[in-house]
């Protein structure tokens, strides 16, 4: 079984439902575009993405992201809001972009406090490039308690 980010992203449990596919993926995350396609199972009764699908794959992302920065570190989606613009007529991309000084930003807030916050601006696009849906996500970050079992998306190994 193949380990790449496409595979981990494709066959991440909470996305496989979703029927998910990876458009871009800089393992960097300086640019991650996922498509979220309109089937039978996301979308609502008015014939437009289902916000739950949207919300369930945004969530998780800038967590994500900031994981593979901070892999020693507890992360979790502190506060998620999703702004519904227009509604999605049709399959939607993701698009999420790592901004080049909030690494720097994070590091020296964990540094000088023991924890951080960081709020991630990406948004869910239609296939004419228009903004359907912009996706606030305010990530938390800390060291793990002693002798903490959790794991938040800190790595596992």
């Amino acid at each position: 079984m193949s380990h790449s980010p496409v595979d981990q992203f494709e066959n991440f449990p909470p996305f496989k439902s979703l029927a998910i596919k990876v458009v871009a993926f800089d393992a960097l995350w300086h640019e991650v575009r996922l498509l979220l396609p309109m089937n039978e199972h996301n979308v609502n009764p008015g014939g437009t993405m289902f916000g739950g699908a949207m919300a369930a794959l945004a969530d998780p992302i800038a967590a994500l992201a900031c994981a593979s920065y901070f892999p020693t570190h507890e992360i979790w989606t502190k506060k998620l809001a999703l702004d519904f613009i227009r509604p999605g007529t049709g399959d939607l991309q993701l698009l999420f972009q790592f901004p080049s000084d909030a690494v720097e930003q994070i590091a020296s807030t964990l540094k000088e406090h023991g924890r951080a916050r960081h709020t991630f601006e990406y948004g869910f696009y239609q296939k004419d490039g228009s903004l359907c849906c912009q996706i606030s996500s305010v990530v938390a970050l800390r060291l793990p308690a002693a002798g903490s079992d959790r794991l938040g998306f800190r790595n596992k190994t």
